[in-house]
């Protein structure tokens, strides 16, 4: 899974993540995805139950990430985070279901799509893209997402 789709994944339970925040956890050492060979990051589904599992605690029991680098380096059970935080098989998104309350910007979309920026602009031209404002800034939502994954394919 692409940075950008772990970003969607948890942008519903968790609206204020961002790409640049998944990085921020990597850089911690708090997740490790694999790099293909021209340096892009993969995501296992284990990692981003892990992610889940990190922002779930910060925002639960508000936890600094020392603590939760801590905890989850000396649990014993490696897959025992995974496994208490996966999603049943009803809570999963399909591409078809856009997310509520996605905002991305046009950076965040490029990132989690792979379409250039001044692709996104072009299509948003045409009107087959719609950005929308918030306190000033543009934002792209889970429709944009699902309308962008659809035509670059």
């Amino acid at each position: 899974m692409s940075i950008g789709e772990v970003l969607v994944t948890l942008k519903t339970e968790f609206p204020d993540i961002t790409i640049s925040k998944i990085r921020f956890l990597e850089g911690e050492g708090l997740v490790d995805p694999e790099r293909t060979p021209s340096g892009y990051r993969k995501f296992r589904p284990e990692e981003v139950d892990r992610l889940r599992t990190i922002l779930r605690m910060q925002r639960d029991e508000y936890l600094p990430l020392k603590v939760i680098k801590e905890r989850l380096d000396t649990t014993a059970d490696a897959d025992a985070p995974s496994r208490a935080t996966k999603p049943s098989d009803g809570d999963e998104q399909e591409l078809g279901v856009p997310p509520t309350g996605l905002h991305m910007s046009v950076e965040e979309l490029s990132a989690a799509t792979g379409v250039e920026r001044e692709r996104i602009r072009e299509l948003e031209s045409f009107g087959i893209l719609c950005s929308h404002g918030l306190n000033g800034e543009r934002y792209y939502d889970g429709d944009d997402f699902i309308v962008l994954s659809i035509a670059k394919g």
